[in-house]
């Protein structure tokens, strides 16, 4: 039977409906948002405007840090190095490919997947093309390094390496895909000697880095249902790499914590979530599908709070930042709630046209990058 993939233009409304109840009920609007009195303010430092940023398609091009350097992308092909502390624009190139994975930055290489499956590198300093590769299909997730190595997870559910310098395949890695999966995957995660991919399958492996070959696989979501969509439980938001525990969240399934070096699983909640978890102060924080945002203790999985006030807003992954939890939604609010209790504290509109990738958080400063190609820092005041 020939793989159905849903764009979420189309199949986020879809998604949405699954992770709400049955869709043959009766779809409701999203939370309006509730007045409440401020106890931080969010200060914007700089903004710049990067193209025409997430285009028309439903992308996630997440810009990426280095050291003292903001690299961001937008989908038809603008790359632009910035200072992180000014939002200078250091570089900025324009690339002849639509671009659907970006942005990757690491070993002096920016790394960058485009919608007709290349794999292209340039150089940090400067922007200039060291090499593009084409694999067998769309990038949708940021390339990422550990200085010897670029790992791209494709469409297709194939894991490639390519030698940093090069741009030669040294290793493949494949996976079985269900009929129906979400268009989306998860950012893998590269270490010195590890490489953590999430599938759409809903499992999650780990692979030798020099050699590719897995050194276990573990399911964390089991597919449910009689029709196709009822049994989606693909991993398309990031992992999380904390110390010695890797974490993962499913569509339709589970929040998982993974012992890194085994794979064994040392705790797991019900959970649906097109996003990954985030982490800060001994917890772990998730958007859910339906909106609700949650926290869990980092070592047991014990529920701590949740907040059901920005439901259906289609958030973004939460980001730990100071003593808050920091997600932004679909009409371009961001959202500043308590790390203690969930509760709402402050409040800031960045882009009119929606947030659609975290935020990234860094030395006191929040980025965020709007959809419709404003990337702005913001402080507390």
């Amino acid at each position: 039977m020939k793989r159905i993939n849903l764009t979420l233009a189309a199949g986020l409304a879809v998604l949405m409906l699954a992770g709400c109840g049955s869709a043959s009920k009766k779809e409701l609007p999203p939370m309006e948002l509730e007045k409440f009195t401020a106890e931080v303010e969010l200060e914007r430092s700089w903004k710049r405007n990067i193209g025409v940023g997430q285009g028309e398609l439903y992308n996630n091009l997440q810009p990426a840090l280095d050291g003292l350097t903001l690299y961001a992308a937008d989908a038809n092909g603008r790359v632009v190095s910035m200072d992180r502390d000014t939002g200078k624009v250091n570089w900025q190139v324009k690339l002849k490919e639509p671009l659907s994975g970006a942005v990757g930055a690491g070993g002096g290489r920016v790394m960058l997947g485009t919608l007709n499956g290349a794999v292209i590198t340039l150089d940090e300093s400067d922007g200039s093309e060291l090499w593009r590769v084409q694999v067998s299909s769309e990038v949708l997730a940021p390339p990422q390094t550990n200085g010897d190595i670029v790992v791209v997870q494709t469409q297709d559910d194939k894991l490639v390496a390519l030698d940093i310098g090069t741009g030669e395949q040294r290793w493949m890695y494949e996976s079985s895909l269900p009929v129906l999966t979400v268009r989306g995957h998860s950012t893998p995660v590269v270490s010195l000697y590890r490489v953590y991919a999430g599938l759409a399958s809903g499992r999650v492996v780990a692979l030798d880095a020099s050699n590719g070959i897995p050194l276990w696989e573990q399911r964390v979501a089991q597919p449910q249902g009689r029709s196709e969509l009822e049994r989606m439980v693909d991993i398309d938001g990031h992992l999380l790499l904390d110390d010695q525990t890797l974490y993962a969240a499913t569509y339709q399934g589970n929040l998982v914590a993974l012992d890194a070096e085994s794979g064994n699983i040392r705790w797991q909640r019900p959970a649906s979530s097109h996003g990954g978890p985030g982490a800060g102060f001994g917890s772990v924080y998730l958007s859910k599908a339906d909106g609700t945002v949650e926290a869990y203790d980092q070592n047991r999985a014990t529920p701590l709070w949740t907040n059901e006030q920005l439901l259906r807003r289609q958030l973004t992954a939460p980001v730990a930042f100071n003593s808050y939890v920091a997600v932004a939604d679909y009409e371009g609010y961001l959202h500043l709630l308590a790390q203690t209790d969930g509760r709402l504290v402050g409040r800031v509109r960045v882009d009119s046209k929606g947030v659609r990738v975290p935020p990234i958080a860094r030395s006191g400063t929040l980025y965020v990058y709007g959809n419709s190609g404003d990337l702005a820092a913001y402080q507390l005041r």
